[in-house]
């Protein structure tokens, strides 16, 4: 951004850099979505590079997951984050393209000192890494991991990213490149081919818009689910009534937790890729809808939800801002940690095990349902809950931010909106302050660890099943424009940066 680039090269740049420091998390190997406010057009603008499903799936076989270690690869996805970041710079970014990849080539090939989130996933996931030649070159330096500290580079990827810097996005989508991760895919047996790499194309979308309290909140619609369940949440209360039961109070956490709780249950019986499945996102999220929920809670009592399981992992989130106005939030990801742990021995490319993010038939017989709308289709998107979101005040924007850690992200990112909104909490503040969230088996909310006995005893007294948990798989990365200064913060769970000047 010193040199002349907007918010748009920066998260673009920082996307890339993430794929090869953390590639845990993302990388070209996975996808996701860019929310971005154009501050000369005063308007929105959304890209959807989500992973999508190869049109061989094996339907049937992901009824009986989990997968065998050597059956990873049916859960890689089409891989979109290079297609969509490609096309996002193109449209809105200033410097060249081959400037803004220039940072993640040179980590790849001079190295980097590996972090405390990496260190701590390669020592927890080497077993796994020993199974992949390609990841055990990179992290397991002379058969150990890679400790906090090390140095480490990546000649593979480097070299990717320097045909990637030259050539452009389709690199890895046809020829050579595109070859050697179908070919990776397939060690996992994947039906992935190369039909498949060169017909995928990022989607742009409409963002859910929502009017609040005389904020304007755009957020991601389908396939992802954040975005409905940050905008019922807002739906169904007023900022007079969250703010008369105090942040943080155990009347307030209960109130928020019965609306997500019912955004979850909505997600399960409703949500799928909007190109199979047809979904009236504005009846979900109607007002008369919205106040029948509302009617239906109480201050002393819980709603339980049905059991059944979402599981999504590591991702990145990404937010920046600059002078002229521009904001994006950009969430990317390949799922869990190191995704299917398939990487193409050529490019150093780690696939993704997204389409693990389809839901089985056995997760919503309890809904009474004999299939789910989120099921695996050829070409589909598997709902996500990654909710990148930026909030607008009189034409400018005011708030930006996005989250990690599955399906933790829309609960997490809907408390930091109210945080801010309604309490006017400051952004580091906000980002470190203790959260909640709602796990879809046994307890009906978790807090974490360290909470006071006084909360408990209140969430108990009101019917809450209280549980714990060390939330230090998620976090949250935030922008905020306040006192007329845009201020940085990053959640220190997962050891991430800011910086602003």
């Amino acid at each position: 951004m010193r040199a002349g680039g907007n918010a748009i090269d920066a998260a673009v740049a920082a996307a890339l850099v993430a794929g090869v420091v953390a590639p845990t998390s993302s990388g070209l190997g996975g996808g996701g979505f860019a929310l971005v406010w154009l501050g000369a057009e005063r308007r929105p603008y959304l890209l959807d590079f989500r992973e999508t499903a190869p049109a061989k799936i094996d339907v049937e076989a992901f009824e009986r997951r989990p997968f065998s270690p050597s059956e990873r690869g049916r859960m890689v996805g089409v891989p979109g984050e290079l297609r969509g970041i490609y096309q996002l710079h193109a449209k809105f970014g200033r410097r060249s393209w081959q400037d803004v990849v220039s940072p993640a080539i040179r980590y790849a090939k001079t190295g980097y000192a590996v972090g405390q989130h990496l260190g701590s996933m390669t020592r927890r996931y080497r077993k796994q890494l020993r199974a992949d030649p390609g990841l055990a070159r990179v992290f397991l330096p002379g058969g150990k991991p890679a400790a906090v500290g090390r140095r480490v580079t990546n000649p593979a990827l480097a070299a990717t990213l320097e045909q990637i810097a030259t050539q452009g996005s389709r690199v890895l989508y046809e020829g050579a490149m595109a070859s050697d991760l179908i070919t990776a895919a397939a060690r996992g047996q994947s039906p992935t081919t190369l039909a498949d790499l060169r017909a995928y194309r990022p989607v742009e979308r409409q963002p859910i818009h929502v009017k609040w309290e005389g904020y304007d909140v755009y957020t991601m619609p389908l396939p992802s689910a954040g975005g409905m369940m940050l905008a019922q949440t807002l739906g169904m209360y007023s900022r007079a009534e969250l703010l008369k039961l105090g942040w943080q109070s155990g009347a307030y956490q209960h109130l928020v937790a019965e609306a997500l709780r019912g955004a979850v249950a909505d997600r399960m019986r409703y949500l799928g890729d909007p190109a199979y499945q047809s979904v009236d996102l504005a009846r979900l999220l109607s007002p008369k809808r919205l106040e029948l929920r509302r009617r239906s809670i109480a201050l002393d009592r819980s709603h339980a939800l049905p059991r059944f399981g979402l599981e999504e992992g590591g991702t990145h989130a990404l937010v920046t801002a600059d002078a002229t106005g521009n904001w994006v939030s950009l969430t990317t990801t390949v799922n869990t940690a190191f995704g299917a742990e398939l990487t193409g021995q050529r490019s150093g490319v780690v696939l993704n095990d997204e389409l693990d993010d389809f839901t089985k038939r056995a997760d919503v017989l309890p809904f009474g349902m004999k299939e789910s709308p989120n099921r695996p289709r050829a070409g589909a998107r598997p709902v996500s809950s990654m909710t990148p979101t930026i909030v607008v005040k009189d034409g400018s924007a005011v708030l930006a931010l996005g989250g990690s850690g599955g399906t933790a992200i829309a609960t997490n990112v809907t408390q930091l909106v109210l945080a801010r909104l309604v309490f006017g909490t400051g952004p580091d503040a906000a980002v470190k302050a203790p959260r909640f969230y709602i796990p879809t088996q046994g307890a009906f909310i978790w807090l974490e660890r360290g909470a006071s006995k006084r909360l408990v005893a209140d969430l108990e007294a009101r019917g809450e099943i209280v549980g714990t948990t060390p939330f230090t798989k998620s976090a949250v990365q935030l922008i905020a424009e306040t006192g007329g200064r845009k201020v940085a913060a990053a959640d220190p769970r997962k050891h991430g940066s800011a910086i602003a000047q």
